[in-house]
């Protein structure tokens, strides 16, 4: 039933949402049905007194179906075993008529049908008593009996743990029930406390209306598309910057469908959904150790960098033009590659320090030399240019925000 999938669904999201925190998305859904649970079992809450007062029908006591029962009895609405008693007397009385000698017999049989019939009898009210829960009737909210499945375990499980309580305890549960849904002045109260919770709640909707704008807002930035934004330019205004989307159009259009892009993780999925290109990493790389060789290969001498993604990549793409760059992004990648690498920027400096800028934006030595801040100032920076035997550059965008280089002399 639904309200088991939901379980099911609330702990694989809970599961995946720790181990990426990105997966916190799928969280979306059931955190959805859990407010909509919440919100109609108070709606329940509040409106089950007014129904009650209303002519619902409440909760029926132990004594109820036994009483009933009598009260047919006595009107003339016999049960049919009953009815096998007078048929029995009926019997007998003829043979007497018939035969004296018949007589004991007819009232021996009467007799013993009169024994069975309250040995049924009593069989039966103890049913009453117990077998209500022994049972386990159906709800109001179940339709029909389904064997098999979760509900035929629930059914059996209940019917286990109600067997497992006193009888004594079952009836006064039953009790105390009915005189909560039958008593008058235990209904008004109820009434009353229902308009307590509703005024309460009532007393969150200026939150819940400003948190309600706030999902929408975020929504509507993160639905937005990040390749193409709109920019101010300084002789046009605004205008809008589509050099991510054209750049990922030029790999589709201008290389080989089976070639490889080497990037950084953050571009996988849009190097595989628009450039239509193999990349070496993307955001469901779970392995720390494959995004910290990736990192620390991009940080590396342009050499150095070379020897490696020649047997991996057959091109190189970086983001350039400030902002939210390669460069930008660059020290935390050096730190995430000696993380695994502690050779990378070496035992001295487990931050990577050494890797980054100096106060007057200049780069450390150890940035300067590095593929990454090569590939995106070749040719913008005095004296920076990538050494054309190992990476060539084959197009870089409008404005600059993105640059393609062709790996050289790739491994076969």
């Amino acid at each position: 039933s639904g309200c088991y999938f939901a379980a099911i669904y609330g702990a694989v999201a809970i599961h995946f949402s720790g181990k990426m925190s990105r997966l916190v998305l799928i969280c979306a859904p059931i955190c959805t049905i859990g407010c909509a649970i919440w919100c109609g079992f108070v709606l329940d809450f509040a409106l089950e007194p007014i129904l009650l007062l209303l002519g619902k029908q409440g909760y029926k006591g132990s004594e109820e179906d036994v009483d009933g029962e009598k009260s047919s009895v006595k009107n003339g609405d016999k049960s049919p075993v009953k009815n096998g008693t007078a048929e029995s007397k009926a019997k007998a009385k003829s043979e007497a008529k018939d035969a004296k000698g018949k007589e004991n017999k007819g009232k021996q049989a009467a007799d013993s049908g009169k024994g069975k019939t309250q040995e049924k009898a009593s069989a039966k009210k103890a049913t009453t008593h117990a077998g209500e829960f022994s049972q386990s009737p159906l709800e109001e909210h179940h339709e029909e009996h389904r064997p098999g499945g979760i509900m035929q375990i629930k059914h059996l499980i209940k019917s286990g743990m109600w067997e497992a309580v006193p009888e004594s305890t079952r009836k006064a549960y039953v009790d105390g029930r009915a005189f909560i849904d039958r008593n008058p002045l235990v209904l008004l109260a109820r009434l009353g406390l229902s308009a307590a919770v509703l005024y309460t709640v009532m007393g969150y909707e200026p939150k819940v209306t400003t948190f309600v704008q706030h999902c929408h807002s975020v929504a509507k930035s993160l639905s937005n598309p990040k390749v193409v934004t709109m920019m101010r330019d300084r002789v046009h205004g605004m205008v809008k910057m589509d050099d991510y989307l054209k750049g990922y159009q030029w790999i589709d259009q201008n290389t080989p469908k089976d070639s490889r892009v080497i990037a950084w993780w953050d571009y996988g999925y849009q190097i595989t959904g628009i450039a239509k290109r193999t990349s070496i990493a993307d955001g469901n790389t779970w392995n720390h150790e494959h995004i910290a060789t990736l990192g620390r290969t991009l940080t590396s001498p342009e050499k150095k960098a070379h020897n490696a993604i020649r047997h991996i990549a057959d091109y190189l793409l970086v983001w350039a033009g400030g902002g939210g760059d390669d460069l930008a992004k660059s020290p935390h990648l050096a730190r995430i590659g000696n993380s695994v690498f502690p050779e990378h920027c070496g035992d001295d400096d487990p931050r990577c320090n050494k890797f980054g800028f100096h106060q007057d934006r200049s780069p450390t030595p150890m940035m300067a030399k590095s593929l990454l801040y090569k590939a995106v100032m070749h040719n913008l920076a005095a004296g920076v240019k990538l050494d054309p035997r190992y990476f060539k550059e084959v197009h870089t965008t409008k404005h600059g925000k993105m640059r393609v280089y062709q790996v050289m002399n790739i491994s076969q």
